[in-house]
């Protein structure tokens, strides 16, 4: 890493809809007591024409709508030793000449992670109850089910697809329902699922015999619509799919045409392929798939976490203290 500036310069560049959720009021001050403002904050546009200003920057600090961190950028910012990003992928930010420099680049994917763990363990819990099926059932016939015939909580098996930083928080914030967490992932070790409380299995395995699938693997050519109709059949009646992950890891057509065959099957996309679906999708009329617009990441107030990860960092390197959050360009390449 490279050496810690006592006071560094730094500039905020980030787009103006989401700036004062993530880097509200004391988030600001607070940095503005840790370094100094060399201009007040911009857009990635308002950065594209007037460039020179980073030519005295030794920290960017970012969000949404962060620029692109190639060659012509970098020439224009020969102080630059950090990079600071409230959000979570970096992947679009680093080309090639980016990491040539030896920048260190910090992701907040760690504070994004909460609100989407958060999501999905309620989403997870409500599909052992089987409320959304039950709930459709309950509006078509007007009448309560005698003794409906649902997993529950207790002694039922969650699948999770993935073990990354949100799928080891969802196995984390499992252990106290009393459910068996099964996984599938090829990177992790058997003994550290272990620790979480899961335990690896094949993905033939994951959804034939889970009551709740939770998609959490990354976007990658590998597992580009990994779960198709095949996997979507193998899963026991009455089971829900929970996607908070990428879309497009679901292959959306053969997805469908199974919630057409298995009705008593549901599907909660909080991501979609396209994003939002064409306005022809079948995924806006089947009644066993509940469709929210991207809720499971940081909103509102959450955003704030964002931020202050950030500004912590930024304290970090102030200090000459390291990073906990620095991406690694093999991670930039596999994150979301």
């Amino acid at each position: 890493m490279a050496a810690a500036t006592t006071t560094p310069d730094v500039l905020l560049v980030m787009e103006e809809e989401r700036r004062a959720d993530v880097y509200p009021a004391h988030v600001l001050e607070d940095i503005g007591r840790l370094g100094r403002w060399r201009a007040p904050a911009l857009t990635r546009d308002a950065l594209l024409r007037d460039p020179g200003v980073l030519e005295g920057v030794d920290v960017l600090l970012t969000g949404w709508g962060a620029p692109v961190l190639d060659a012509a950028l970098l020439s224009r910012a020969p102080r630059l030793n950090a990079v600071l990003v409230a959000a979570g992928s970096v992947r679009h930010l680093t080309p090639p000449e980016f990491w040539a420099r030896g920048i260190p680049i910090v992701s907040a994917a760690a504070a994004n992670a909460v609100p989407v763990a958060e999501f999905s363990l309620g989403q997870i819990l409500l599909g052992l109850k089987q409320v959304h099926r039950l709930g459709r059932e309950v509006a078509v016939t007007r009448r309560f089910p005698h003794d409906p015939r649902v997993s529950g909580g207790y002694g039922s098996r969650v699948g999770l697809l993935g073990l990354g930083e949100i799928g080891r928080l969802v196995a984390r914030h499992l252990k106290p329902f009393g459910v068996e967490v099964l996984a599938c992932d090829p990177v992790i070790d058997p003994s550290a699922a272990a620790e979480l409380g899961a335990r690896l299995v094949g993905i033939d395995e994951l959804f034939a015999t889970c009551d709740v699938v939770s998609v959490h693997a990354p976007l990658l050519p590998a597992t580009e619509g990994l779960v198709g109709g095949r996997l979507m059949r193998l899963l026991p009646e009455g089971a829900t799919l929970v996607n908070t992950a990428r879309g497009a890891v679901l292959d959306e057509p053969e997805v469908i045409e199974a919630l057409r065959d298995r009705p008593d099957l549901t599907a909660v996309l909080d991501v979609t392929w396209p994003e939002p679906p064409e306005p022809d999708s079948p995924l806006f009329t089947l009644p066993n798939v509940l469709l929210t617009p991207h809720l499971a990441g940081a909103m509102g107030r959450e955003r704030a976490r964002l931020g202050e990860l950030v500004r912590d960092e930024l304290r970090r390197l102030v200090h000459g203290e390291p990073l906990r959050h620095a991406v690694a360009p093999a991670q930039a390449s596999t994150r979301a």
